[in-house]
């Protein structure tokens, strides 16, 4: 397994991160808590992982209400090794749709949390899950400098905000000499590039990292969705269609069926393409996927030794163009 340099933290992740964003539950929501996969399940994958040379774990507090936290801190302690551990805070563990954002009170009671539940005494990433316009940035970044100062955090990062929202955030810290972001985890993806690759242009400037998520696009670009069929059973469009609701149109059919005939004539699977075009950005430090099964995680491992050339990366790009 490749490993590539974060930002500027002195942190190595390996290529290819597991999100485990489906242990207990459906991400962050409350509905879905008790969902997912099971204990011996993540326990299952995460072995895979480790086995083939994943040594970077992804979770925030809220996924699984708690149980994703948990299950990766009890198989960290069983099994004895040194993975990279990422978290997040923003969303409530509870499911409280009261009990959200990134305040002072409400950050420095979340790491405490999160590091039980982690079972250690400092995570090595730890990332805004979200934007919060409720409170002011310097009051965030200001408990973040804190919690690295004090060794409960390694560095520092942000997900799921905008270019803008990134430039506040690091002049912010520039100004006030405190800690800052030093990496970015949006969805990137051939069916959602805009915003992620105006996040990116900041990340090239100052010397960020990036470590997208949803590189299939709920499983779009996985072959799962299919014109005329339904959508299978368990399957993010059944669950939580949502985000993905504006990509049911004929174009978007075609294009799945000229990107799943590009994927055959090289012999791969669509996803392990799709997971190699998010792989062959120049700046993209890792990619986080969030495997069901066994299987699901080969083809993204098989994507770290498919290097695209820049010419093949913007032919696959035009197919969604």
């Amino acid at each position: 397994m490749d490993h590539r340099q974060l930002g500027g933290t002195g942190l190595a992740l390996s290529r290819v991160g597991l999100g485990c964003g489906n242990f207990g539950g459906i991400g962050s929501a409350p509905e879905l808590f008790g969902g997912g996969e099971s204990e011996d399940e993540a326990f299952a994958l995460m072995d895979a992982a480790w086995a083939a040379g994943v040594t970077f774990f992804d979770t925030a507090a809220s996924y699984g209400g708690g149980r994703s936290e948990s299950w990766v801190g009890r198989w960290r302690r069983q099994r004895g090794v040194p993975v990279v551990l990422s978290t997040k805070v923003y969303w409530s563990v509870a499911g409280d749709p009261d009990d959200r954002g990134l305040s002072r009170e409400r950050i420095l009671r979340e790491i405490e949390g999160s590091l039980e539940r982690l079972g250690v005494s400092r995570v090595d990433m730890y990332l805004t899950h979200e934007p919060d316009p409720e409170t002011p940035i310097d009051e965030t970044l200001r408990v973040l400098d804190e919690l690295v100062r004090a060794g409960k955090v390694g560095a520092i990062g942000a997900s799921n905000l905008d270019a803008g929202q990134l430039e506040d955030a690091l002049a912010t810290s520039a100004r006030l000499g405190l800690a800052r972001f030093e990496w970015v985890q949006n969805e990137y993806s051939l069916l959602r590039r805009e915003q992620a690759e105006a996040v990116l242009a900041v990340c090239e400037r100052e010397g960020l990292g990036f470590t997208p998520f949803s590189p299939l696009a709920g499983g779009w670009l996985a072959g799962r969705y299919r014109r005329g069929e339904a959508y299978p059973s368990g399957s993010r469009m059944t669950l939580r269609p949502g985000p993905y609701g504006d990509l049911e149109r004929e174009e978007t059919f075609a294009a799945l069926e000229t990107f799943e005939r590009a994927a055959a004539d090289r012999g791969v699977a669509p996803a392990t393409l799709a997971t190699a075009w998010v792989l062959a950005h120049p700046s993209v430090t890792a990619v986080v996927v969030g495997p069901r099964r066994a299987e699901h995680l080969e083809q993204a491992l098989a994507a770290v030794d498919l290097r695209l050339s820049p010419d093949e990366r913007d032919e696959l790009t035009e197919v969604f163009a």
